[in-house]
């Protein structure tokens, strides 16, 4: 049974790899079906919102996160360019299923052979809900 983590993936992201993870079993809400061409700040608003993990290959979200001191409650980046399609999307679900549960409030790098997960002063706050 999977988790109740939602992840929220940019435009970066391979469609291949959103269907995969949703054929999966995970909630993965696209901003390129949602809010197509919105600002990297309005996304991590969107995620912290939401309550949601970022999937991104975008590196600009790590500049954001660690020089900016941009808040959010989860961050993966993907970096596996000049890899098959096929890779991708079986590293990518391989490590989410792999990893999931370490993956909230950190800032995580899914590359060829390895995932890095930094643990550190993400937010960690609740998303008070709308009445």
């Amino acid at each position: 049974m999977r988790s109740k983590v939602e992840f929220l993936a940019d435009e970066s992201v391979d469609q291949q790899i959103v269907s995969r993870l949703r054929k999966g079993g995970h909630t993965v809400f696209d901003v390129a079906e949602m809010h197509p061409g919105i600002s990297d700040q309005l996304v991590l608003k969107e995620v912290n919102e939401r309550g949601m993990l970022l999937l991104t290959a975008d590196k600009d979200f790590g500049e954001l996160v660690f020089r900016q001191g941009q808040l959010t409650r989860g961050v993966i980046l993907i970096r596996l360019a000049g890899l098959s399609q096929q890779i991708k999307v079986e590293t990518v679900s391989a490590a989410l299923q792999q990893h999931g549960g370490e993956l909230q409030g950190s800032f995580s790098v899914i590359s060829p052979g390895a995932v890095r997960i930094r643990k550190s002063f993400l937010l960690s706050i609740r998303v008070s809900e709308s009445p």
